[in-house]
């Protein structure tokens, strides 16, 4: 029966379908677009709509992490300075106080010399003048024997000796003073 069927249809043509194949595929399409528009496609909308919600989420939050890392980096760079500021001042401030210290140092010392120049001109002149004394009495007695031999008297009275003595000395003096300008 299917024979004269399709004998009654006439010749069969090899790219067209047969009409009810292309009802069944018509009914069946659009029963698989009913269920895709009704089903799956809600669904993809929402996983759409999830995933664009995350990325600009994502991309809020990297906005953001960048402004932060932006304004930390500006802070780290201005505690930067600061600290580079806070170091040139107190590498200046320990310049000034080593100036300070070497100025101080050296006042000491230049003190220090002073009173050892004075002490050596101290101890200079209490030597100058025991080395005075020592030679006037030297002198003194060396005088006295030699005014003895000279004068042929004696000079043993410790009065009279005393006094030649000092007259000679004050004379010696008096004739030195007038040399040593």
């Amino acid at each position: 029966m299917d024979t004269l069927i399709l004998a009654a249809e006439g010749p069969v043509n090899p790219v067209l379908p047969h009409t009810s194949e292309i009802i069944l595929g018509l009914v069946a399409f659009l029963l698989l677009l009913f269920v895709v528009k009704k089903f799956v496609s809600p669904r993809f909308e929402a996983l759409y709509e999830e995933r664009t919600a995350k990325i600009e989420g994502g991309i809020e939050k990297a906005e953001q992490a960048q402004a932060e890392a932006q304004r930390a980096l500006e802070q780290y760079k201005e505690q930067l300075s600061e600290a580079r500021a806070e170091a040139a001042r107190i590498r200046d401030d320990a310049r000034a106080e080593g100036l300070q210290i070497v100025e101080e140092l050296r006042e000491q010392a230049q003190a220090e010399s002073a009173r050892i120049v004075a002490q050596g001109q101290h101890q200079l002149d209490a030597q100058r003048a025991q080395i005075v004394a020592e030679l006037r009495a030297d002198l003194g007695r060396t005088a006295v024997e030699l005014a003895s031999k000279v004068v042929g008297e004696s000079l043993e009275d410790e009065s009279r000796r005393r006094g030649t003595v000092d007259r000679f000395l004050n004379e010696l003096d008096a004739v030195a003073a007038p040399a040593s300008k």
